[in-house]
């Protein structure tokens, strides 16, 4: 599988998430990322502003869904939606329910694994329950939380590989990557690179970054891209 370059707009405002996302298009950015933050902010509103400012461009809504699956899913989809979150968390009937939802309205399911007990056990029980990828997600408070412990913070890449082996969908890792770790996930075998805080958003304001945005996305996406296939299956 090629390498797919997804930005997360994890904006609180809709004109700033449009122009942050027209700028990562032009910088060869594949996949935009309606942000959970977004989401709450916006709504149904900023799925379809994004759709309708980028009519052929795939749009992941990062619902974080935890119940009401089916209904979420139906709704994301109408509003231009192509790719839904489904978190491993929730009950298996509401992941089932997301994957039919999706199977209905013509999008695909992205399984997260974040706070799973086992992180390598929920991935693989996502993919049993027919989610189409994998999110192998460190948490945004719990990186934080460690980290102002004087702990080390967890990162993706720590177990990355191993749910890689344990699923035969493609992965992506997010959660607090920094550039060199986001332009590696290809060499774990992750071919779905998320690009997020504190990349390309800031991660205490939750605004976009100050700098050349556009230039560093262009180096990232020409890194990236150049990689070549990643395998997926075992």
């Amino acid at each position: 599988m090629k390498p797919i370059v997804q930005i997360s707009l994890d904006l609180t405002n809709i004109d700033e998430a449009l122009e942050t996302a027209a700028l990562a298009m032009r910088a060869g950015v594949d996949w935009l990322e309606a942000g959970t933050p977004l989401l709450l902010a916006e709504g149904l509103h900023g799925v379809r502003k994004l759709r309708e400012a980028f009519p052929n461009v795939p749009i992941v809504a990062d619902l974080k869904t935890m119940d009401g699956g089916y209904l979420e899913v139906e709704m994301m989809a109408k509003a231009g939606a192509s790719y839904v979150v489904v978190m491993a968390r929730a009950h298996a009937e509401t992941v089932k329910c997301v994957v039919k939802a999706g199977r209905d309205f013509g999008v695909q399911v992205m399984g997260d694994n974040m706070i799973s007990t086992d992180m390598v056990a929920g991935a693989k029980w996502l993919e049993d329950l027919g989610c189409d990828f994998i999110i192998h997600h460190i948490g945004y408070d719990e990186r934080r939380g460690i980290a102002a412990q004087g702990l080390r913070m967890p990162s993706p890449l720590d177990q990355l590989r191993e749910v890689v082996q344990a699923v035969n969908v493609p992965v992506q890792a997010v959660g607090g990557l920094s550039l060199e770790q986001a332009i590696r996930c290809p060499e774990y075998g992750a071919p779905l690179v998320v690009l997020g805080a504190p990349l390309t958003i800031d991660a205490d304001a939750f605004k976009t970054a100050d700098g050349d945005l556009e230039s560093s996305l262009r180096l990232i996406c020409e890194k990236i891209h150049a990689y070549g296939d990643v395998p997926v299956g075992k």
